[in-house]
């Protein structure tokens, strides 16, 4: 489908946010405005955002569900802090999300629920659509269920069914509006309701009415295109945090040559890597559903002591069920990736929000003196390599790893260059082998260069070891209580996860004009928000400098020289404090936390505005020391 007939305006970018009941299909919509935006060739970066309710009441402000979506010509870090357009499909949804637009904002809303009923549940006294309340946007009241409805009523449906199908018309009015190509919505809309014929019709006809009334309108008398972004040369497809961190386990047992074993409780927000990855036993991969969370990290280690690449997956709640098995996956030194999507806490807490806030458990929560390897991706794409990254430093080390995501990462996405298997490294197994006749094999003997012991499978002639939870004799693993010997095996556990930093690369540090006094230095998901925040300080006229962390425990060598070097490093963190409080344990640097813990990630703007300020506050420092 194309239009002709209306004036076209150009632009760089634009954020687009579908909000509705629960009910209404908006993180279908969201989804396949996205999909269309990625086949069109932008640059793209998604916030769902939902209730964890399973049906809250209907038309009630907890029940609001959301999907943000900015694309543009050029390369975007986050998606966006504000909506430039609010399709709104309720009150609810419009009293729920308006005052995140920005002035001059677009707002299509379906004025076809605004009763007095519906207008009390979100908190309106009055309709906002009769007086001034979005005097300060472009308002387009629409009866979206009503053109729904009569679009699709040669099909036989009942009103309520019919209704059902105003997200489509919504998407295809959208889609007209930004010329989004259609084809692959159409093609999904016939894939997925194939089996009920009627409801297909039903859907493809709405958002083909969507579409046309766009282009046929007067309400509409422009219509909005934003190039194609630049982007390296690639086979390219959209993917969310979850599924690119599945891949990226799938890819580690093809790099490694080793089997691939789950063992998963589902939870939110981590089940899609469950589900994910049940889809690719071809690959290798055996997933198990366990009854409960301690059940699936056992039968993981279990197969881990098998030879096989054991990986659990979880949240917050879960890491907490799982520590004694992580404690005993520490003592017997194997190989295991442990996936942490944070979520907010504590106990049930935010199940559906977003939170950086299980740093310090994953350094420490276990009893003993229980060191393992910590990594956050930065990215939905950057979940892949991350995953890889966890599977070879398990491997290599004879270690768990704990990987830290979260659910803005998890149900985020982003355009991914798909990379040729044959790219990616190696991961070297290097089994124990029998010993020479007469010799004995000692399962905690040590390799010079990663200080980790062999890793010796059962079932193999030469190679029988004890294995358990308690303290094993240095080099023949038999139980041992000596206290000279549990001193010396801590100090061997310890020593081992620190060597993980010679195989790691140095921080590197962005910071073009060499002349910043600031550096904002973040980890895991805090990277887009970062990036854009500093790209806006610096349009400023701000010299600031930025890095980032992926690998959390060890740190890079470097880390304590890049923080003594600036006079002012800010630390913007989804909790209260916990990597500032590491940092400044193991460097004595005085870092400054920036901490928000509201489920929702930063925006560009706030930290645009922390980052001024800190310059400032450096320029005041010296003129009082001048005078």
């Amino acid at each position: 489908m194309a239009s002709e007939s209306k004036q076209v305006e150009k632009l760089d970018r634009v954020v687009i946010r579908f909000a509705g009941d629960s009910g209404d299909g908006m993180q279908l919509t969201g989804d396949r405005f996205t999909q269309e935006t990625a086949a069109f060739g932008n640059d793209l970066s998604t916030l769902p955002n939902f209730p964890a309710e399973i049906r809250a009441p209907q038309g009630t402000l907890p029940g609001v569900s959301s999907f943000q979506v900015h694309f543009a010509d050029h390369d975007i870090l986050t998606p966006g802090d504000r909506p430039d357009v609010l399709v709104a499909m309720n009150p609810a949804a419009l009293a729920a999300n308006v005052d995140a637009l920005r002035p001059g904002g677009i707002v299509i809303v379906d004025s076809h629920d605004f009763t007095k009923r519906n207008l009390a549940k979100a908190g309106y006294e009055v309709s906002p659509l009769d007086d001034d309340t979005l005097a300060d946007f472009q308002v387009h009241p629409l009866d979206l269920t009503g053109m729904t409805v009569e679009a699709v009523a040669e099909f036989g449906l009942g009103r309520k069914d019919a209704a059902r199908s105003k997200n489509m018309f919504a998407l295809g009015l959208v889609s007209w509006m930004y010329g989004r190509p259609t084809d692959s919505t159409l093609a999904y809309l016939e894939t997925k309701f194939a089996g009920k014929p009627a409801i297909r019709d039903a859907n493809v006809a709405a958002f083909k009415a969507g579409w046309f009334f766009g282009e046929t309108t007067e309400a509409f008398a422009v219509s909005y295109e934003i190039a194609p972004a630049p982007m390296e040369t690639g086979r390219y497809r959209n993917i969310t945090g979850n599924t690119a961190l599945a891949y990226g386990i799938v890819a580690a047992g093809e790099r490694s040559g080793l089997p691939v074993f789950l063992g998963a409780y589902p939870i939110t927000p981590a089940s899609d890597i469950l589900h994910e990855l049940s889809k690719h036993k071809a690959f290798g991969v055996t997933t198990f559903q366990a009854e409960d969370e301690i059940a699936g990290i056992g039968a993981a280690l279990g197969a881990s002591f098998g030879g096989a690449l054991g990986v659990t997956t979880t949240s917050g709640p879960g890491i907490s069920l799982k520590s004694e098995t992580i404690g005993l996956a520490v003592m017997l030194e194997l190989p295991l990736v442990i996936v942490d999507v944070q979520r907010g806490g504590p106990s049930t807490g935010l199940p559906t929000k977003t939170e950086q806030s299980d740093l310090l458990q994953a350094m420490f929560g276990r009893n003993g003196e229980a060191p393992l390897p910590v990594i956050a991706p930065q990215s939905p794409a950057d979940c892949f390599d991350a995953a890889l990254e966890a599977a070879r430093i398990a491997v290599t080390y004879r270690t768990p790893v704990m990987l830290l995501s979260d659910g803005y990462l998890a149900n985020g996405s982003e355009p991914w260059n798909i990379p040729a298997v044959e790219s990616l490294p190696r991961i070297e197994p290097a089994f124990a082998t029998p010993p020479a006749e007469g010799e004995e094999f000692l399962p905690y003997a040590r390799d010079p260069e990663t200080h980790a012991p062999s890793w010796a499978p059962p079932g193999v002639a030469g190679l029988e070891h004890r294995v358990g939870g308690i303290e094993k004799a240095d080099g023949t693993g038999n139980i041992s209580y000596d206290p000279a010997n549990h001193d010396r095996m801590v100090r061997n556990r310890a020593a081992k996860v620190a060597r993980v930093a010679d195989s790691i690369p140095d921080l590197v540090v962005d910071d073009p004009s060499g002349e910043a006094r600031v550096l904002v230095l973040g980890w895991g998901s805090t990277y887009g928000p970062i990036g854009a925040g500093v790209r806006s300080a610096r349009a400023q006229g701000i010299d600031v400098a930025h890095a980032h962390l992926r690998h959390v425990n060890p740190f890079p060598r470097n880390l304590g020289a890049v923080l003594r070097a600036y006079e002012h490093v800010i630390v913007p963190e989804m909790n209260l404090g916990q990597l500032a409080l590491l940092l400044r344990a193991e460097f004595l640097v005085d870092v400054k936390g920036y901490d928000k813990v509201t489920g929702m990630p930063f925006g560009s703007e706030e930290l645009a505005e922390v980052i001024a300020q800190a310059a400032k506050s450096i320029d005041t420092h010296r003129l009082e020391n001048d005078r």
